[in-house]
């Protein structure tokens, strides 16, 4: 009797194992309706933080929906989104023009692909003293970017307020200093500073003229439409795009990306969020 009572013990034991064991197995690995559920694809992407990263943030629900989820990397400077990129550290970056992405392709033999253009950041110059074109005095110093490829853009844009001239036989925007060929004011242009640090200059260096990249200008609380002697007009070539590895070009989450960051919803918060200061490229 005993023996009978003691198997009979053990086999319900067991049985209560075995249950607790398929319990746990369904919970893991199916949802409220019994079906494996699928987990959504992560990418990172690297983006400076104004408008970037601000447009980035727009874009995550919408991705998520679509089955994404972005993780974005933020930077301050424009060196270490590419190399974060080519040693894999992030899937995409999105904060440089084109220029500025094929210079870096060439120089660092990066195996890089543009995805595609998303915005426009019209580039501006600015003065704490310095209220009027007509009021530039001569010799006056120009501080600009060291990164060659904004050298072109920045000398077109002076070209076109008609402040100096450009070799006609140069492409504008691979223009350097050396190819002015007028320069009435005997403006000096400074090439010295890291891009990052130009709204530190603007409020330094109170009779210079400082060419600063919008998305500096805007993070410092400046308005390229407001606050800039002059800036460029929003038909710019220098198109922000999303930069993958060429190993990427047909991934599908970060065409999605793409797709989704050009979509008429972001179209619409970027031209709300910022009234003209950045230009969403769907819009043009």
């Amino acid at each position: 009797m005993k023996k009978l009572l003691l198997f009979l013990i053990a086999t319900l034991f067991v049985g209560v194992l075995v249950g607790c064991g398929t319990g746990n197995s369904d919970e893991e690995t199916s949802g409220d309706n019994g079906e494996t559920s699928e987990e959504n694809v992560e990418i990172k992407v690297g983006a400076t933080s104004v408008p970037h990263a601000e447009i980035l943030e727009e874009a995550k629900p919408i991705l998520a929906e679509k089955g994404i989820d972005l993780v974005i990397e933020e930077f301050q400077d424009y060196i270490l989104p590419n190399k974060d990129l080519a040693n894999g550290s992030i899937d995409a970056n999105y904060f440089q023009h084109i220029p500025y992405f094929n210079s870096q392709k060439e120089e660092f033999e990066y195996d890089f692909v543009n995805l595609g253009g998303i915005h426009i950041e019209p580039m501006g110059v600015y003065s704490k003293n310095i209220t009027n074109i007509e009021d530039i005095p001569e010799g006056t110093e120009v501080i600009i970017s060291r990164s060659v490829p904004d050298h072109g853009r920045i000398l077109t844009l002076f070209e076109q307020q008609g402040l100096i001239s450009l070799d006609e036989n140069v492409t504008k925007a691979d223009a350097t200093i050396d190819d002015i060929v007028e320069n009435p004011l005997n403006l000096k242009f400074s090439p010295d500073v890291d891009a990052a640090v130009l709204p530190q200059m603007y409020e330094r260096e109170e009779d210079k003229l400082v060419a600063i990249n919008t998305n500096y200008a805007i993070e410092a609380g400046l308005s390229p439409l407001e606050d800039s002697l002059f800036v460029e007009d929003a038909d710019s070539p220098y198109v922000n795009i999303i930069a993958a590895r060429a190993e990427d070009e047909n991934n599908e989450a970060l065409l999605t990306l793409v797709d989704v960051l050009q979509s008429e919803d972001i179209t619409n918060f970027i031209e709300e969020t910022y009234a003209g200061e950045v230009v969403p490229v769907a819009s043009e």
